[in-house]
């Protein structure tokens, strides 16, 4: 490989979009006189650690990037937020960095104040570029990484992102469409028709001034505040994108409950290109009120639907200048989740909105409660956007996310470091040094020792798969200690086996298994076991003692499963009975199995929903498979979401149906939770059920159209 060194990197295959390392240019600091570098060597350590942080904070600013024109480069900036997707953008970021130059690759948490408010949302990043007067203005792709995501969407970028390689996204970002994307000016000013002592507290302006998805005001603006002003309080508690949907579900519908917004229809005005809608808003009592500027919106509904059939209005497009208003109330954003669509009021070019008291408006996502106010809406520019081209549904893209399976089956091998280094890190030698080779019916041991097989959830880290495969090597040593036969499915018959009885030490590795050659992995907890294998693991164990022999082989059981017996189910179930979360989450991380069930089937899931442990139902979601949602035990037939309806407990049956619960499943009596619900006398939580049901039937008679 040394004779590669002199050789010209080609930077791969995405050299279009790289920041090539020639660009780069040291700058010099400036230079001191002789005579000041004397006196600072006389300077008090004191001083000299003021001029050390000094230097560091200057530490921003060491290179410049001269770029040398060409038709063919196409350079990327990515800007990360760590902190999104419940801290997904750590993963993200390190990814990107290996892919591109990490000089093109920024940090927004690394950043100032200014710097990271300027670029955390999509409406000021775009200011910021328009302030640097690029022309022409540089397009703009979105990756989705937290909860929302509307603009992504319409940009079919999709509503989240799904541990996608980021050599296909590099490859979307490089083949992807300029598209035009409106943004719209918000200018406000105090309620002239109010004297200035009736004017209620609140805000005096809104957190951004101009939107580029939608500006609304009303029920979903004051669930999303009270999302906003519970994060800032306890920021802890919203490390996650299950976690952060779970409270927006818990607020919408306690929202829905209180009628917080049921007064807005009389203390706002709206007048659209010179007409006033304000009498068909009162006439309809509107909770809330959107000005839409992409189709897409809380969470990917489509509320201004498709008016094909309807004269006075025209299909919704996000670069035709023109601003769609859309009212809702509380039955048509119900409506929203089962394909509905919203009371469509017009599609105008300025809007006129004046407010009567203090109202909960957001802009894009950012919330706030605005006194009253005068606020005027006009067209202020385009973006360059870049939307993903659909792919064509005849070729298949590979390592497509939708092919790997909920299920990887893997088996491990163990290779030590001598075979390691002697034979050159080539996998396929590697390979080989793992087969058995049988001689007379005798085994030639090698130095590489398959351990055995593990089954794995498909979206696997590698930091969880150690610890499968840490407790596999548990699994064989207590094996070898008691006489029972091993049975093997390739072998007739059962006979004893002796296992390999040298542990793995802590120092163990996993090496890359889709590169000709194997290279180590660090920082596991950034890298998915997609990304080294899909079929087997490669293991280095450089404390693995060599011992060339013959005799039997190192036993490898057929299958061995994420799961361990070293508790018991009843001490599960009591830590579920007691609702001590504590001792439930010690005792899975001590190798407890979430889908172990009692001799009535009933799974652990069935018990926490039936006695109302709302944190412990939120621990099994998280942590547990899915197929737990829909587990049914032998007696009743009842699945969780049936336990928790017939007891009346709210919280859990949102948990359950967020989770992916089927609401269409039938007990033994042939009851659905909606039925249980009913029957135990809570009409509200059957309304909500039967709505939940409406729309997963909805998305399965979509899903069934599309294939």
């Amino acid at each position: 490989m040394l004779h590669h060194i002199e050789e010209p990197c080609s930077l791969g295959a995405h050299a279009a979009v790289i920041v090539p390392p020639t660009w780069i240019i040291k700058v010099k600091k400036a230079q001191n006189s002789l005579k000041t570098s004397t006196r600072r060597k006389k300077r008090t350590s004191f001083k000299r650690k003021a001029s050390k942080r000094s230097n560091e904070e200057n530490k921003g600013r060491p290179f410049v990037i001269k770029p040398i024109s060409s038709l063919l480069m196409k350079p990327l900036l990515v800007f990360v937020n760590p902190k999104s997707g419940g801290n997904q953008g750590t993963k993200v970021l390190q990814m990107f960095m290996w892919y591109l130059n990490p000089r093109q690759v920024f940090d927004l948490s690394q950043e100032g104040p200014r710097d990271a408010v300027g670029w955390m949302g999509l409406p000021d990043s775009n200011r910021e570029i328009g302030q640097l007067q690029l022309s022409p203005q540089p397009p703009v792709a979105v990756l989705p990484l937290g909860t929302g995501n509307d603009l992504a969407r319409t940009l079919n970028w999709g509503g989240g992102y799904t541990d996608e390689p980021v050599s296909k996204i590099l490859c979307y970002v490089e083949d992807g469409t300029i598209v035009q994307l409106d943004r719209w000016n918000l200018q406000v000013e105090r309620n002239p028709d109010l004297p200035q002592e009736e004017i209620e507290d609140g805000a005096r302006k809104l957190p951004l001034s101009v939107f580029n998805n939608y500006f609304s005001l009303g029920f979903d603006a004051h669930v999303t505040l009270e999302f906003h002003e519970s994060r800032e309080a306890n920021p802890e508690k919203f490390n996650s994108r299950f976690r952060n949907k779970m409270f927006y579900a818990g607020a919408a519908f306690s929202d829905f409950l209180q009628r917080s917004s049921r007064d807005l229809s009389k203390h706002v005005k709206v007048v659209c290109d010179g007409t006033d809608l304000t009498p068909k808003i009162q006439e309809l009592k509107f909770q809330c009120i959107v000005f839409l500027n992409i189709p897409r919106y809380c969470a990917g509904t489509m509320p201004w639907g498709t008016p094909s059939d309807h004269r006075d209005f025209e299909p919704q497009r996000h670069d035709d200048g023109y601003i769609e208003v859309i009212g809702f109330t509380m039955a048509s954003l119900a409506a929203l989740q089962v394909g509905g669509h919203g009371e469509r009021l017009h599609q105008c070019r300025e809007v006129t909105l004046l407010t009567y008291k203090s109202i909960p408006m957001q802009v894009d996502g950012e919330p706030c409660r605005l006194a009253p106010s005068l606020i005027r809406i006009s067209l202020r520019n385009q973006a360059n956007m870049v939307q993903k081209s659909k792919r064509r549904t005849s070729m298949p893209l590979l390592n497509d996310p939708h092919s790997i399976p909920d299920r990887l089956r893997i088996r491990v091998n163990r290779v030590s470091l001598q075979d390691y280094e002697g034979l050159h890190y080539d996998k396929e030698k590697l390979r080989e040094a793992c087969k058995s080779i049988l001689i007379k019916g005798f085994f030639l041991l090698s130095s590489a020792i398959p351990l055995g097989i593990i089954v794995i959830r498909g979206d696997c880290d590698l930091e969880a798969c150690r610890m499968y495969i840490d407790r596999l090597q548990e699994d064989l040593q207590s094996v070898t200690s008691t006489t029972q036969r091993v049975h093997y499915q390739d072998q007739e018959g059962s006979f004893p086996r002796v296992l390999s009885v040298q542990r793995l030490s802590p120092r163990w590795c996993f090496l890359d298994g889709k590169c000709i050659s194997l290279w180590r992995y660090d920082q596991e907890h950034l890298h998915f076991v997609t990304e080294i294998s899909q079929d087997e693991i490669f293991i280095l164990d450089p404390e693995l003692v060599i011992s060339q022999q013959v005799g039997t082989p190192p036993g490898m059981p057929d299958l061995v499963v994420e799961q361990s017996c070293l508790l018991s189910f009843a001490a599960l179930l009591q830590a579920v009975i007691d609702g001590d979360l504590l001792k439930f989450i010690e005792c899975c991380k001590r190798g407890a199995n979430l889908l172990i069930q009692g001799p009535d089937r009933c799974s652990l899931l069935h018990h926490a929903a039936k006695t109302g442990h709302l944190e412990i139902v939120k621990y099994i979601l998280e942590h547990g498979p899915s197929e737990l949602l829909d587990m049914t035990d032998s007696e009743t037939g009842e699945t969780a979401l049936h336990k928790a309806a017939c007891q009346r407990h709210r919280g859990i049956c949102q948990l359950l149906v967020d989770g992916g619960a089927s609401l269409r499943n039938t007990d033994s009596k042939g009851q659905t939770p909606r039925d249980k619900a009913q029957q135990a006398g809570d009409s509200d939580l059957a309304s909500y059920l039967e709505s939940r049901q409406n729309y997963q039937m909805v998305s399965h008679e979509d899903l069934e159209t599309a294939v």
